[in-house]
């Protein structure tokens, strides 16, 4: 009789992010990685990545063994400086501070509680004025 080990699946963390006033992905947006082992513990760089077409970032590295909270940082002003340049004919409608320059939300920090051996999917909802953020599959 033989007994087959296998190895716990490593917990792990993928995100994309949707621009709901465009109606498409967010592009070129720098999402951070960060993580710590325990509620108290301080949180340690992990590595980043920047959205690709489809708003997806699929560079992120595996979570370190006893990791039990992580914090995605997405840099999204200058997403939306860029943006703003690009659909202001697309936006005619929008209120009139949205293209003053001034990015309401520069940066979206998610910080989540995370079980060993676990996928965690977070995608980012995001618009000049707001976000939402949920646990995807």
């Amino acid at each position: 009789m033989s007994t087959t080990t296998t190895a716990p699946r490593q917990t792990s963390v993928s995100t994309h992010i949707l621009d709901t006033s465009a109606g498409r992905p967010a592009a070129g947006v720098t999402v951070r990685l960060a993580a710590r082992a325990g509620r108290d513990a301080d949180l340690r760089p992990l590595g980043a990545c920047a959205t690709d077409a489809d708003g997806r970032c699929k560079d992120l590295p595996a979570l370190p063994d006893g990791t039990t909270h992580v914090r995605l940082d997405f840099e999204v002003e200058t997403y939306f400086e860029n943006s703003a340049k690009n659909q202001a004919d697309a936006q005619q409608d929008a209120p009139a501070n949205r293209d003053s320059g001034t990015v309401f939300f520069p940066e979206v920090a998610v910080t989540f509680a995370v079980t060993a051996g676990e996928h965690y999917h977070v995608p980012l909802l995001l618009n000049p004025f707001g976000y939402s953020v949920y646990r995807g599959s």
